[in-house]
């Protein structure tokens, strides 16, 4: 949501923010602009739309400049144009800013700015930044940053340069993210790590309260009081490679074709058959404090909330005790009730920033429960902020439709579920022996399961088949509820067709209206102890003409009389099903997002990364 880049070195900086800009693309924007300093003179290119357009704008002009900043802006106040476009500039064309977050208080700020004399040309808050630093510019280029800040509430992260300042930018972030790499005699600043990494692998994030001045071989930061702060320097393990196609049409196609990979990377160096036992050296929670949990939250947004409705079943099933799963919004604005100092609150994120889940742990933790956060991106504020963290090590996900980041996180919550039932001895060891070993070979069944469905291109012809259809069910039970919900997420999501999720047994009670011969029902129907009453469902929407796709136990034939088509997935247990899956509902979601031509990996109106409310 929104991104940000920054340059301040001997190359020229329109070239490494117009890549840096196409690198955030995939955070989800509707205009963007660049701003460099230039002969003395700040030049700004915006428009609205795609970075390719920008990019032609940018061709026209020449741009000399060896500092500069970019955004890619994605509408919260003001609609999409060229005028809300940042970079945003002061009257006197002297300061120039970019920004993430909100600025709540800018309308207060607006309305006194006005009085003194200052002239707008946006609908945006954040212009009201450009104009407080310029107000207090006697202040030096500093002083006049903090200053503004001081003035401002709400969420930021925002890059300032100046004419008047040529060779230095300050950075400041509460709320919102903010990296900076640094290069050998030169430095970047960019929303998060993916748009340094083809540059440099040393990254530092800034933290709340925190703001940079940043030179061409120098980086200072400072809190709010002004003292200087020692940053650590962090090593990436992203590669430019990873932000890459590879022949794929699309990053989500690729994405979903790595999750093999990426379920081995999260279970590497963790889980040890011979020995029946899970290792999470980063979880950092007392023995005796896992020995007294007498209750554990899951806060989650979006796709991550459904991963946590999987978790809670799995951790009840191993501990044997009560789970609750909370939109993160929702918990942290209702004051929620964290009953002793053995509450576990468990936090995932994909990347780390989501707003809601970030506010969720600030808010859980100021309640006295200990957090651990599960998250795909080193070093992000929520891993940051829990006392205990386990990295999905999915690797870099581009495509806006979550896939191999939900996968890892629920091949993560098996772990920690089997981790922390072995220290409460809730599960025998044989027991936990068996789940490891099924574990281990997930990977390669979802690998032979890829294959089969890229031989057969069953998955693409019954896409096809439906794909002019306006809405769609998914029906599930037990887990298969949750990954029905996820089914019906990423249909939406990508392809902007209506769809729901619904627990089956639920049908009867409102949905079985809408069934005609013009909805698709999408069924989870897997052998195990709910096979018969999940039939039954089926024979219900059957007898009111709706059309089935069912998802089905491989040699389970029966199934076909009932169902218009069937996708085959190998018949077994646990989270393993629940991974094996998901895995056809997110390629029929694309194939029908293809079919449709919609734009897969960006789609309308949405962001990767959420940090704003």
């Amino acid at each position: 949501m929104c991104g940000i880049v920054g340059y301040v070195g001997p190359r020229k900086a329109s070239d490494v923010l117009i890549k840096g800009l196409k690198d955030l693309e995939y955070r989800g924007y509707d205009s963007a602009g660049i701003a460099v300093v230039d002969n003395n003179r700040i030049k700004v290119s915006r428009c609205k739309g795609k970075v390719a357009g920008l990019e032609r704008i940018v061709r026209k002009e020449k741009y000399d400049g060896g500092i500069g900043i970019g955004h890619t802006r994605w509408a919260t106040h003001g609609a999409p144009s060229e005028e809300n476009a940042h970079p945003h500039m002061d009257n006197k064309h002297e300061f120039v800013v970019v920004h993430n977050g909100i600025i709540e208080n800018y309308v207060e700020l607006k309305r006194k700015l006005i009085r003194e004399g200052h002239r707008f040309r946006s609908d945006t808050d954040t212009e009201v930044l450009v104009h407080l630093i310029a107000k207090y510019a006697r202040h030096g280029f500093e002083g006049a940053v903090f200053r503004a800040i001081q003035n401002i509430e709400g969420s930021y992260a925002f890059g300032v340069i100046s004419k008047i300042y040529p060779k230095m930018m300050f950075l400041a972030r509460k709320d919102s993210p903010l990296a900076i790499g640094c290069g050998v005699n030169e430095m970047f600043m960019a929303s998060d790590a993916l748009p340094l990494v083809s540059y440099t692998k040393k990254i530092v994030y800034l933290d709340d309260g925190e703001v940079a001045k940043v030179e061409q071989n120098r980086l200072q930061v400072k809190n709010l009081k002004k003292r200087i702060i020692r940053k650590k320097i962090r090593t990436t393990n992203i590669s430019a490679q990873d932000i890459k196609k590879s022949g794929y049409k699309h990053f989500m196609l690729k994405e979903i074709y790595e999750q093999p990979q990426a379920i081995e990377e999260t279970i590497k160096g963790r889980v040890f058959a011979t020995k029946g036992e899970i290792v999470l050296d980063e979880l950092n929670l007392p023995k005796n404090f896992i020995k007294n949990i007498d209750r554990i939250i899951i806060v989650a947004c979006g796709t991550s909330w459904h991963a946590g409705l999987v978790g809670r079943n799995m951790i009840e099933r191993v501990i044997k005790i009560p789970v609750a799963v909370e939109y993160a919004a929702e918990f942290r604005y209702k004051d929620p009730l964290i009953l002793s100092k053995k509450t576990l609150v468990i936090a995932i994120s994909q990347s780390g920033e989501t707003a809601d889940t970030n506010g969720a742990v600030k808010e859980a933790r100021k309640k006295g429960a200990k957090v651990v956060s599960i998250v795909n991106v080193l070093g992000s504020t929520i891993a940051r902020g829990s006392d205990g963290v386990i990295y999905t090590r999915a690797g870099p996900e581009i495509g806006v439709a979550s896939t191999k980041a939900f996968t890892s996180q629920l091949v993560v919550l098996y772990m920690l579920a089997l981790y922390l039932g072995k220290i409460r001895n809730s599960i025998p060891s044989k027991e936990i022996k068996r789940r490891i070993n099924d574990l281990i070979h997930v990977s390669a069944k979802l690998q032979n399961l890829l294959k089969g469905f890229t031989r057969s291109q069953i998955i693409k012809k019954i896409a096809l088949k439906y794909s002019k259809n306006k809405n769609f069910l998914y029906l599930g039970r037990g887990t298969g509820f949750p990954i029905a919900l996820e089914g019906a997420l990423k249909l939406k999501e990508i392809s902007y067709i209506h769809a729901e999720g619904y627990p089956a047994a639920e049908m009867k009670h409102g949905p079985i209206a809408l069934i005609d011969a013009n909805m698709p029902i999408v069924v989870l129907a897997l052998k195990g102890r709910r096979f018969k009453k999940i039939m039954s469902n089926i024979e219900e929407v059957a007898s009111r003409g709706g059309k089935i796709i069912a998802i089905a136990s491989v040699g389970d034939n029966s199934i076909k009389k009932y169902v218009n088509d069937v996708i085959y997935i190998p018949d077994d247990s646990g989270i393993m099903t629940s991974i094996l899956a998901v895995v056809p509902l997110q390629l029929l979601a694309y194939h029908i997002a293809v079919a449709r031509r919609c734009n897969v990996d960006q789609p309308r109106n949405l962001a990767k990364s959420v940090t704003v409310e």
